[in-house]
């Protein structure tokens, strides 16, 4: 990793760490990250030019594999025609539309660049309808470097160990109460002691960002049931879960109706996007429409929408959720019994194409249980398995991928790399 190596040692010179998103850095599992060059179907190629089976498919968007021919396409014929233009263009409808028809629970639906511009814009949204100005979210789930939602968040600040993160003012923290997971008794005390006040309840309906964490049985039936009780708006954060899990999201999954939803990743087809959307009522409140400013120089720009569309297009095929659900299973069933071989007690949390293995003896239903993993284990194995050609994420708090393009030969040559990487964790 020569070159690898020697491009880190440049970027730290000009990039705060030498990366432009903390996780990237390796800080968790130690070492240098792979500079990567590359990318298809399911293999990344780094800059020294070693091939790996890669499970972070850039954190989540590329739920077709690297450079599928749909969407290379359509960012080629878009790039023609232009990248920007600062107003509407057909494509944005038709995105929308297409949003709209999968997710009933969103009427209307405004596009952003990130899903941090989605859930900014949601909250703002919800204080304004509401009148009111507390939000709650729940501890490790992270909803982007919203000043007022990095209060006992997820993914990268849980990577890194930051408690919270400096410079964030007192008021904007001490307007966001933060609940365990999977906590009933918790939110429905918090919602009474504050009654009046909360505009919203934030969550991810299947959590990803402290690894994948699932919802206990009628978890987010009866949190919908409180949140009406208390007239709180129920936002469900869908930028990792939207059309990963179904393609209605993992609202179609669970059988939910949030007010609003935040999306992002998968719909942008690997390019910079987001969106927010929700029912007419709630969103005639943004401007121009309503008094609720929202604005951006890029949203809904062509390259991201024309990758989008032909996403989704993809996704719409039967078969395509059985599919991935299959492969998964296949995959995580391979990967307990190695780690039983071995004598690793793990505990391997999956749903649909997301899976963690968390490197703990107890089940991981929350942030708390997910911190009892041996993160000194998770750096062995992690290290293990890209020695031996498989990308997982840098982090014991993340969630692994499977994509339409991974195979059965993935599969096997992944049990087979786990089989080693276990015992090397161990030793």
């Amino acid at each position: 990793m020569k070159r690898s190596t020697a491009l880190f040692a440049r970027a730290q010179k000009k990039i705060p760490g030498g990366v432009n998103s903390p996780v990237r850095a390796f800080r968790s599992v130690g070492g240098n990250p792979r500079f990567i060059k590359s990318g298809k179907g399911s293999h990344v190629l780094d800059v020294d030019g070693n091939s790996f089976i890669d499970y972070l498919g850039s954190w989540g968007p590329l739920i077709l594999g690297h450079c599928p021919s749909p969407v290379q396409d359509a960012i080629g014929k878009q790039i023609l025609l232009g990248s920007s233009f600062g107003a509407p263009t057909e494509n944005e409808v038709v995105l929308a539309e297409m949003i709209t028809e999968a997710v009933p629970t969103i009427e209307k639906v405004r596009l952003v660049n990130s899903g941090t511009e989605a859930t900014m814009s949601a909250l703002r949204l919800a204080r304004a309808f509401t009148g009111r100005h507390k939000v709650v979210k729940f501890d490790g789930c992270y909803h982007g470097h919203v000043d007022s939602m990095l209060v006992k968040a997820g993914s990268g600040v849980a990577t890194l160990g930051i408690p919270d993160t400096l410079g964030v003012s007192p008021h904007e923290s001490s307007n966001t109460i933060s609940v365990p997971f999977n906590d009933l008794e918790t939110i429905q005390h918090v919602l009474e002691r504050n009654r009046s006040e909360i505009a919203a309840v934030i969550v991810e309906p299947i959590c990803g960002n402290m690894g994948t964490v699932l919802p206990a049985a009628g978890f987010h039936q009866r949190l919908r049931k409180l949140t009406r009780e208390h007239g709180v708006l129920l936002i469900f954060d869908e930028v990792i879960t939207g059309f990963r899990l179904a393609y209605g999201g993992a609202q179609e999954l669970l059988r939910m109706k949030p007010d609003l939803t935040c999306l992002g990743k998968i719909i942008g087809g690997g390019l910079p996007v987001g969106a927010y959307g929700g029912h007419n009522e709630i969103m005639k409140w943004i401007a121009p429409e309503g008094p609720v400013y929202q604005a951006g120089t890029l949203s809904g720009n062509p390259l991201a929408v024309s990758a989008g569309i032909a996403t989704l297009k993809a996704l719409k095929k039967k078969g395509t959720y059985p599919k991935l659900e299959r492969l998964t299973a296949e995959l995580t069933s391979g990967l307990l019994k190695a780690a039983e071989l071995a004598g690793v007690p793990v505990q391997i949390n999956t749903i649909g194409s997301m899976f963690t293995v968390f490197f703990t003896s107890s089940p991981v239903r929350d942030f708390q249980s997910a911190k009892t993993s041996d993160t000194g284990r998770y750096a062995k194995f992690f290290h293990a398995m890209l020695e031996r050609g498989v990308y997982f994420p840098p982090s014991q708090f993340e969630t692994c991928f499977v994509s339409l393009t991974h195979s059965k030969e993935d599969i096997h040559e992944t049990i087979q790399a786990a089989r080693k990487a276990f015992e090397v964790a161990v030793s």
